[in-house]
């Protein structure tokens, strides 16, 4: 039997079990709180997204579409920039399901986020973002166009927000930065409905070269891809240490459509076997000469 003041101490010291039942159920309650709030924001944010993904996307996309038939550049731009709205939007809906609305309200807030975002992204980033619209926006530069740029050439694939994807004539894809282009001259060989191809063989200068102009014209009439109007033309361009530098100038239609390296070769072929059937020496090889003598003395011994 306990005395009255071990009875007191009993009851004044505090419960070996009942402190660790209280910790258990504050750890519980903040895991539920966080369950909670990542829930709100996968919640709001898959949402939005699936409702920007299979129905705003394809919309606008359309709408684009329909109204600039003939420009797949803004096709692809409307696509990439719509999903990329929605994606924004999708996340500002996760921070509203999650029980963080009131933060999007602080101005000073969001001009500090946004400063950061610009201070991340540098002037680079901005400036190849900016280039972008600016290239969207330029009615001379949609995809499928053959462009030049002082560092290669190639087939407009699509303008991303940084880089515009470029296939060249190795079939391979580059990403050149929009800043690039933005600032370089861009040339378009094949932006015309024609273009002209421009072939040179060198003959030698004992060869009739009159009769390689003709042979040069007849070759390139045996090609149907090449157009009759304007007329396949050869001339005389240059007389050089050792032959005679004669030029085919001819014309296709439509040369994104034709397949202009097929079209050189075939036409270097022909040359080849018409020039060694007439006679006409392609490449003539260097016409200087050694001349000179050589004294050799016999030492015995």
């Amino acid at each position: 039997m306990l005395s009255d003041g071990a009875s007191a101490a009993v009851r004044s010291a505090p419960s070996a079990v009942g402190v660790p039942t209280q910790i258990d159920l504050g750890v519980s309650g903040g895991y539920e709180v966080v369950a909670g709030t990542a829930l709100g924001f996968v919640v709001g944010s898959l949402v939005v997204y699936l409702f920007g993904r299979l129905l705003l996307v394809p919309g606008v996309t359309r709408a684009v579409s329909s109204r600039n038939r003939n420009n797949p550049t803004l096709q692809t731009a409307a696509q990439s920039y719509t999903h990329a709205f929605v994606v924004v939007v999708a996340a500002l809906a996760g921070v509203v399901g999650a029980g963080y609305g009131a933060v999007l309200t602080n101005g000073a807030l969001i001009i500090a986020a946004l400063t950061l975002v610009v201070g991340v992204a540098g002037q680079e980033v901005i400036g190849a973002l900016i280039s972008g619209l600016f290239l969207v926006a330029d009615p001379d530069f949609n995809v499928g166009d053959w462009i030049s740029w002082p560092s290669g050439e190639g087939v407009i694939e699509a303008v991303d927000f940084r880089v515009t994807r470029v296939r060249t004539i190795n079939n391979e894809t580059v990403t050149v930065p929009n800043t690039e282009l933005a600032t370089n001259v861009l040339k378009r060989p094949y932006g015309r409905e024609q273009y002209r191809i421009t072939e040179r063989v060198d003959i030698a200068y004992h060869d009739d070269a009159e009769l390689a102009l003709r042979e040069l014209v007849e070759t390139v009439r045996e090609d149907d891809r090449i157009l009759d109007d304007p007329e396949p033309t050869a001339r005389i361009i240059e007389f050089t240490d050792n032959s005679v530098g004669i030029r085919a100038e001819f014309w296709v239609q439509s040369p994104m459509d034709v397949d202009l390296v097929d079209v050189r070769s075939k036409f270097r072929r022909r040359v080849k076997r018409r020039f060694d059937a007439e006679g006409l020496t392609l490449g003539p090889a260097s016409g200087q000469e050694v001349s000179g003598h050589l004294d050799i003395d016999l030492v015995d011994g």
